[in-house]
């Protein structure tokens, strides 16, 4: 009988799973600044240092955070600085947008931050499926931080690949 041989783990291919590479939280938390307005609309210098002060920080431990103003009042920039210097002390990110903007703006931090030349003349895989939902601009960039290196880049999994780019 004849060995059955892995070809796939033989190639040399890269299989790049986001959810093993970088650290894609399972959610989000909201913090809508109207909760430090007086009647949701006002702030009030004063009484918004103060609940700061008075503030259990301890709740956005190691927490993705997205600051939200929901009812759009006129809040000044530096309640969003004096808000993030709170939450910075627990949380792992702060941002102010939207959660699926905030998602990303975590997850592209990290893919800016990997050294691609460790890519560098290898056909690499970015694996389409997982537990939990990537956003189109993480594939995106990701390829465009691994064009200048990767001899090829594909998409799916390595028995069914799309090919993406190939260096010529």
């Amino acid at each position: 009988m004849e060995e059955i041989v892995n070809r796939v783990a033989n190639s040399g291919i890269i299989t790049l799973d986001f959810e093993e590479k970088l650290d894609v939280p399972e959610e989000v938390e909201v913090l809508d600044m109207k909760t430090f307005l007086f009647q949701g609309l006002l702030l009030k210098e004063k009484e918004f240092r103060n609940q700061l002060k008075e503030t259990d920080w301890s709740v956005y431990k190691d927490k993705v955070v997205s600051l939200q103003n929901s009812n759009e009042a006129i809040i000044p920039k530096w309640a969003f600085m004096l808000l993030a210097s709170y939450l910075k002390k627990e949380a792992k990110y702060v941002y102010v947008g939207s959660e699926k903007e905030t998602f990303q703006s975590y997850i592209l931090q990290q893919v800016d931050a990997i050294n691609f030349e460790e890519f560098q003349d290898k056909r690499v895989i970015l694996k389409g499926c997982g537990d939990k939902e990537i956003p189109e601009m993480i594939y995106l960039r990701f390829t465009e931080n691994l064009l200048p290196f990767a001899k090829t880049i594909m998409y799916g999994e390595p028995c069914s690949t799309v090919p993406v780019f190939k260096k010529k």
